[in-house]
Order: structure tokens, then C-alpha cells, then sequence
């Protein structure tokens, strides 16, 4: 049993590593003269075309959207938080570009993000409910800065380099959220791609979690879940007759840091052909080419040979559904009785396409997913949830995420809703320790909160 347990690292198990797939890559390209000059002199400005075209097709298989995805709505990235800087480089202006708008309880690491393209004191949190983002919080929001606030005209980006710039960005993770693993329905995403479009805003959402889902019910057993939910980026090429411009209002940001493992440093974004063009001549990718080339190849035999499919499907869901079960377990066991509860709102519900049917009508599923479960402490916990954390990490060498973490950097009515509310919460990551280190990491939690009740 380990010493330490994190359950606030929320990084894959190096077990799960798909090295032998990666190494049976790496010798199809390395071993091919043909292969071997392509992958390895300075890449094309949106990346691999081969990878592009499988992405495309990988998530047409995906979600399933009315319309195949052309590998021109892709551009292939270096990752999640790396392609987030470029989207701000690319497609925002401080001053012009007003708020920076971002779900709250928040993904803290994006913040500085934010921050170092020149946003600081511009970062506004928006609160979640049961369905997730709150839109007419945003809406009302929206209006009161656009109403106060004058608009600029654009200072420094004004060349033909910036097709477009946003007023706004609207930051978020749609699906098995980090940190408050809520999946945001389907009438809330609708609702926001309108909103977008009316107040000239851009969406970034960060679908990595998407295909890791399962059953949130034990005993259901394991069945194929359809359909995904749509992502952001698949209502705005769609709903209403599609886009309002070229440019569109929701980028999808893609990463297979989750799904193979973050040292591969490769992603991708998905919006309107327009959109990636530009985001694809960014300046470092100008001159570098595309920012994750070898590593895009490796990646493209994965998807061409079936392997990272078979690793999602074989590997990574069996494993993180089982210790997402013990987790619930010990939860339910150890902490509900406690006075601790879970918070992951209102459940996405799904038709199983392997459960059989009844009556004629498919069975609805709620689905679980991701890596993440939020829950709050009990109401006459003695001490306040960060001084819980620390006495976790003292006392029991127990490691875990907190709600005053996940406010959004600079927004005193973000940390003020903290006070109230998502920070008197416990963020618990089940994808890097093994089911015996987790059920003993929620019992540590509940020995210490039964002490401290004690004295």
C-alpha cells in the first residue's frame, strides 16, 4: 500500500501507457525511409495531414454528426493548455477582447494562462447548477460589461494577419468537467452557442474526457454508451443553418494527453476551416511548422492501425470504471454517512446500443465518465475545507484538491461565491492510483473528519 496517496494529481497511471502500441509506431515510421524524411523535418503549419484526416474521421465515428468532419476543420496542436495560448494569441486584444468568462468552480491552471496573454483583472467566474453552466448568469453579465463599458477598437492587432478578433471568451470543459465533473445538457450547450453568437463571443471548450464514459450504475455492466454529447463546436456548425460568419463561435480543444499519455504532447483543434487556417499561422508555428510533428506520426499509426481505439476501449475504460466504482464505494460507504455528499450535478443520460431493450424502447443510462468526482464537506465540518486539506496531508499523508482552489484568479465575487458555496467542496481524481490506494485514501478522509468531530 502506498505511503502517499494523491487524489488530487490528475494525470494518468503510467501502467495504463500505451508503450509496446508506441514502440510498434515509432518502428513503422523510423524503419520507413518514406515515413522517416516526413516525420522528421519541420512539419506542416496545421499539422500531419494523414493525422488530421484520421482525427477528422476518428470523431465523425465518435459523435456521429450529421455531416462527416472534414480534416479542413482540423489543425493539429501540442496539446490542450499550449493551444489555448495560441488561440488567445491568434483570435483575442486585451482592451478589445472585454472578460475572459470561465465556469466556476474553475480549472485553476488555465488562469495564468489567461493571465500571461494579458487578461489579468479581466478573468470573471460563472457559476454551475445541476445542468452546468448558469446562462442566464453569463447573459445578464454580458450585457452589464458591454453596457458599461465601451468598445474599443482594435490597438495592435490590426493587420490582415487577425481575420477576427472576439469580444469575448467563454472558457469551459462541457463534459465530465474538471473540477466539478458535471456533464453541461444538451439544452444549456444550444443555449450557449446563441448566447456566443449574440455577443460576438468565442467558446473554448476542452473535450478530452469525451470517450472515457461508462455506466453510472454498477450493476448495469459494461455497454456501449450513444450517443456522445455534442460537443460546442458540433451545434455552432449546425444549429440554426450553422455559423453566423467564417470565423464561427466554439473551438474545440483536443488532446490526447488523457487517452495515450501527456509526454506524447500532441492535440488538436477543431473549428471552421477559417478558424484553424488562421490559428495554424500563429507565429512560432510559422516558422517552427507544426509544434508536435514527430509525435503526430506516432499518433496517426495508433489511430491508423486501430490501436489506440483497442487501448481506450480495452485498457483505459475498464480500468478507470473500476476504480470509479471503488471510489463510490468507499464514498458511500465511508463518507455519505459522514455528511459529506456528492455534487457532480444533474446525470447525462445515454441509450445503451449493447443493454438490450425494453418494451419496445431503449433503456436510458446515466453516465459516468472522465476522471474526476466533486463532493462537498459536511455542514458542521470544525474547520474550513482548506485547513482540512492540510491536516489530510500532515497527519495522513493524503493529498487532495479543494473549492478555494478552483476560483477564478482575480474575481472577488468568484471567491466570494466560494465562500458560500462550490469551496466548501473536495475535488478526488481516481485515474492515477490503483482501486486498494483509493478506497484507502477515502478512509484516511473519514478518519481524520470522525477525529476532528471527536475533539
Amino acid at each position: 500500500m502506498a505511503q502517499h496517496i494523491n487524489l488530487q494529481l490528475g494525470w494518468p497511471s503510467p501502467s495504463l501507457f500505451p508503450a509496446s502500441q508506441l514502440l510498434n509506431s515509432a518502428s513503422e515510421v523510423l524503419q520507413s525511409p518514406k515515413k522517416t524524411s516526413a516525420a522528421l523535418i519541420y512539419g506542416p503549419d496545421a499539422g500531419h495531414q494523414p493525422l488530421r484526416q484520421a482525427i477528422a474521421s476518428w470523431l465523425t465515428s465518435i459523435y456521429l454528426p450529421k455531416e462527416s468532419i472534414s480534416f479542413e476543420r482540423i489543425c493539429i496542436s501540442n496539446g490542450a493548455s499550449a493551444n489555448l495560448e495560441n488561440i488567445l494569441a491568434k483570435f483575442t486584444e486585451p482592451g478589445y477582447t472585454k472578460r475572459i468568462w470561465m465556469i466556476e468552480p474553475s480549472y485553476f491552471l488555465a488562469c495564468p494562462i489567461f493571465t500571461d496573454a494579458g487578461f489579468e483583472g479581466r478573468l470573471r467566474g460563472v457559476p454551475e447548477d445541476e445542468e452546468g453552466l448558469d446562462v442566464e448568469f453569463l447573459r445578464s453579465n454580458l450585457q452589464r460589461v458591454d453596457a458599461e463599458e465601451q468598445q474599443e477598437t482594435p490597438k495592435l492587432k490590426t493587420g490582415a494577419r487577425y481575420g477576427h478578433l472576439y469580444k469575448h471568451i467563454i472558457y469551459a470543459v462541457p463534459t465530465f468537467a474538471n473540477p466539478s465533473g458535471k456533464t453541461m445538457s444538451l439544452r444549456r450547450r444550444c443555449e450557449l452557442v446563441k448566447l456566443a453568437r449574440e455577443f460576438d463571443a468565442l467558446v473554448v471548450t476542452d473535450d478530452v474526457y469525451d470517450v472515457l464514459r461508462w455506466s453510472e450504475k454498477e450493476d448495469a455492466g459494461p455497454c456501449d454508451l450513444e450517443p456522445v454529447p455534442p460537443r460546442i463546436v458540433d451545434l455552432d456548425r449546425t444549429l440554426d443553418g450553422g455559423p453566423q460568419h467564417e470565423w464561427g463561435n466554439a473551438v474545440s480543444n483536443g488532446s490526447f494527453s488523457k487517452i495515450i499519455a501527456p509526454g506524447v504532447r500532441t492535440g488538436w483543434a477543431e473549428a471552421t476551416p477559417a478558424f484553424t487556417l488562421a490559428l495554424s499561422q500563429v507565429g512560432a508555428t510559422r516558422s517552427g511548422g507544426c509544434p508536435s510533428h514527430l509525435a503526430a506520426t506516432l499518433v496517426y499509426e495508433m489511430i491508423a492501425t486501430g490501436s489506440l481505439e483497442n487501448h481506450i476501449v480495452n485498457n483505459l475504460i475498464p480500468t478507470y470504471r473500476s476504480r470509479y466504482y471503488a471510489m463510490f464505494r468507499a464514498i458511500k460507504e465511508h463518507l455519505i454517512p459522514l455528511g459529506f455528499r456528492v455534487s457532480t450535478g444533474k446525470p447525462y443520460e445515454a441509450s445503451p446500443t449493447s443493454n438490450g431493450e425494453t418494451n419496445g424502447h431503449s433503456k436510458k443510462v446515466e453516465v459516468a465518465g472522465g476522471y474526476f468526482t466533486y463532493i462537498t464537506t459536511p455542514e458542521d465540518l470544525p474547520i474550513s475545507v482548506a485547513e482540512l486539506a492540510a491536516l489530510a496531508l500532515e497527519k495522513y499523508d493524503l493529498k487532495f484538491a479543494y473549492g478555494s482552489m478552483m476560483t477564478v484568479e482575480g474575481d472577488e465575487e468568484s471567491a466570494e461565491r466560494a465562500s458560500r458555496g462550490f469551496g466548501n467542496g473536495i475535488r478526488l481524481c481516481w485515474a492515477w492510483h490503483i482501486e486498494e490506494e483509493i478506497r484507502e485514501g477515502i478512509q484516511r478522509l473519514a478518519t481524520l473528519t470522525i477525529g476532528l468531530r471527536a475533539n
